[in-house]
């Protein structure tokens, strides 16, 4: 069973087990860096870096993007010129499904050495910002009022 279990990781960790350890260590000592830059700012401040996270790309639609378009031009090219050009397009197919199944195809080292984390990467930059800003402070709240906490921007 847990061969099993590193050969399909849970959806949350696949990326992050399958980069390497000190590619995973830089991304995080970033992300420190960028917290620390906010731990005394202003709320204000605080909220447009919760919005700025909003926007950064993660690794699953950067490496969405780059097979949408090398999908395409593969295509493309087969079509207009050899039809060996449909290789590179099953190609992609098969190391998105690789991707989708154990979290590695082999753009992702360089998806990764380049800086780009995960969901969950900036999930957790944005947790960590709303807790220096004080969402988290309250006693006595329903689970609905902590899941609103976490959910706001």
């Amino acid at each position: 069973m847990n061969k099993l279990k590193n050969l399909f990781p849970p959806t949350f960790q696949r990326v992050f087990l399958r980069t390497d350890p000190n590619v995973n260590a830089q991304i995080r000592k970033h992300t420190i860096k960028n917290l620390n830059i906010y731990k005394n700012c202003d709320p204000q401040d605080i909220t447009d870096r919760i919005r700025k996270l909003d926007q950064e790309w993660d690794t699953e639609r950067t490496l969405e993007v780059y097979a949408a378009v090398m999908i395409f031009l593969s295509s493309y090219l087969g079509v207009k010129t050899r039809k060996c050009w449909f290789l590179v397009t099953g190609a992609i197919a098969v190391f998105m499904i690789q991707h989708g199944v154990q979290g590695w195809c082999p753009l992702l080292p360089f998806i990764r050495k380049w800086g780009v984390r995960t969901a969950e990467e900036i999930m957790n930059e944005k947790i960590v910002l709303k807790w220096i800003r004080g969402d988290f402070d309250k006693e006595n709240m329903t689970v609905d009022q902590m899941l609103n906490m976490v959910e706001k921007q």
